[in-house]
């Protein structure tokens, strides 16, 4: 019963960061295509690690995560306004390139199906 708790919260926590950074947070930095991919909770809500991906090069990554590390105070405080818990947990931002690795796979299978291709022409016209 615990575990679908953190679930719930971390969701929560979630959907409330996304709308934080995008209305909230004023810095010009953390503008684009940020999102957060995903929140995981410790069992006693002190901490909360938060997985942010960001479409961009990776001195702008580092920068948007450094930039969110500086903000996690307000953001906590902005947090803790929103969702009713009795301990608002440390937010722990962390980059997440999973997106990127499933485009760079994408594009990897791109280039080998016409090349799979061509040698099933050559295979077929015997």
């Amino acid at each position: 019963m615990g575990k679908n708790r953190n679930n719930r919260i971390a969701e929560e926590i979630k959907k409330e960061l996304a709308d934080i950074i995008r209305t909230q947070l004023k810095d010009p930095r953390v503008q684009g295509l940020l999102s957060i991919t995903s929140v995981q909770v410790t069992g006693d809500l002190r901490y909360a690690e938060v997985y942010i991906s960001f479409y961009g090069k990776n001195e702008e990554k580092k920068e948007v995560i450094n930039t969110l590390i500086k903000a996690a105070g307000f953001i906590r405080i902005e947090l803790g306004k929103r969702i009713k818990i009795r301990y608002v947990p440390e937010l722990l931002f962390k980059p997440d390139d999973s997106i990127e690795h499933g485009a760079r796979i994408s594009a990897i299978l791109t280039e080998i199906k016409p090349k799979e291709e061509n040698n099933d022409d050559r295979y077929s016209k015997d």
